[in-house]
């Protein structure tokens, strides 16, 4: 972070209740180049950045996790867009997800510009990266908005809510996330409740009157998916909250029709597979 090269930048880092003497670190950085070191009781990943949104003083912010690092003079390009274009509300980057020793999976995304909200969740598939961290975003955004408290996949809640509130949307190519894959995560260990906190945070939009965007039958196929996973971990009736819609273009589909959506989920649990 400190080798980004963005002048004035502001570095608030939160110690989230640590016990493995992260705390005593961190406590050596307080007070230097621009270094803020909070400490609070264990929270949670919300609390965490919600703390930070708190006593940023900043126009811009952004998010950097535990363990993930930036490519360098990431910050100072984007930063710089912003500067140039101050009607961006959201700029978006592209993110390299890694194990340590090997890349599993990288998003890159293209120069692009959205002024409907709707054309990027569905068509640009932003419901797949709605990821905190790859993204620079105008302080405005947060006003009156913080992270949910006690959920599991906040960032999922919480972009939909900035979007509200934006205007535009910029992904570019310029710029890395690094993400370290943690085996033993909230996304890789995640059991029916959290999987239905996912899947919760998706049902606002399933819904008769947005499906005239174009990329709207992949988002469902996309949350179709989460409402069998979080029946395969629960086994849970109560989870299955998933409307019925009339697409039919994959066998999934098909069978959703000729079963019905619990028979459906009861199937896949039945088989092992999601």
């Amino acid at each position: 972070m400190l080798s980004q090269c963005v002048e004035d930048m502001e570095l608030i880092i939160v110690d989230d209740g640590s016990t493995d003497g992260t705390a005593e670190i961190c406590d050596e950085y307080d007070g230097r180049n621009g270094i803020r070191v909070v400490h609070q009781k264990n929270g949670g990943l919300s609390e965490a950045r919600n703390k930070g949104l708190d006593v940023a003083k900043g126009e811009m912010i952004t998010f950097v996790d535990s363990d993930d690092y930036i490519a360098p003079g990431t910050y100072k390009e984007l930063v710089e867009m912003m500067e140039k274009h101050p009607t961006y509300d959201i700029l978006e980057y592209s993110v390299r997800k890694e194990d340590g020793e090997n890349v599993l999976f990288s998003l890159n995304l293209p120069d692009r510009e959205y002024t409907d909200m709707a054309q990027y969740w569905f068509d640009g598939r932003a419901y797949t990266h709605c990821y905190a961290c790859n993204k620079v975003y105008r302080r405005r955004l947060f006003h009156g908005v913080r992270y949910p408290r006690g959920k599991k996949f906040e960032d999922v809640y919480m972009l939909p809510l900035l979007l509200r509130n934006a205007k535009v949307v910029r992904t570019t190519h310029l710029g890395l996330y690094h993400y370290i894959y943690n085996r033993k995560g909230i996304t890789v260990k995640a059991d029916g409740d959290a999987l239905f906190d996912l899947l919760k945070a998706h049902l606002p939009f399933v819904s008769d009157r947005l499906m005239r965007h174009k990329g709207f039958e992949d988002y469902y196929r996309h949350v179709l998916n989460i409402q069998i996973s979080t029946y395969a971990a629960s086994g849970n009736d109560r989870y299955i909250q998933l409307p019925t819609l009339p697409y039919y273009s994959t066998y999934k589909l098909k069978l959703l029709h000729l079963l019905g959506m619990k028979q459906l989920c009861r199937l896949f649990r039945a088989l092992g597979r999601h």
